[in-house]
């Protein structure tokens, strides 16, 4: 059993700073890449930012510049830093972890946490 779970979420002004950490736990062999996506009432869910085991980042443009992606592969942990944040980023943010690998058998599989919610006011 994988579990993800994210933390950090909650209310701050416009410009201000947030950071959200996911951490998956449980039966993992290895996770290729974990990010975080974001869905805001009525909208889809869209990519936030990845990143890969080897570090590679990618980033939504609406927060490039602004967002920032670390991991610590031997925690199975991501950390979105949030700066200069906006009222549109309001959303639900959602940690996703893919091409995890399970010591129980072949195959990949990706996991989805409860979602946290940020929220920016103006």
């Amino acid at each position: 059993q994988v579990h993800v779970v994210e933390s950090g979420g909650g209310l701050v002004q416009a410009g201000g700073s947030l950071r959200l950490s996911c951490a998956a736990s449980g039966s993992i062999t290895s996770i290729n890449a974990m990010g975080w996506y974001r869905q805001a009432p009525g909208k889809q869910r869209e990519l936030v930012a990845i990143i890969t085991t080897g570090g590679d980042t990618n980033y939504a443009d609406s927060v490039k510049g602004r967002f920032t992606l670390s991991r610590d592969n031997a925690k199975n942990t991501v950390y979105l830093q949030m700066n200069s944040l906006k009222p549109e980023d309001t959303a639900v943010y959602y940690c996703h972890a893919l091409g995890v690998v399970v010591p129980t058998g072949p195959g990949l599989y990706e996991y989805w946490g409860q979602g946290t919610q940020v929220t920016v006011s103006s």
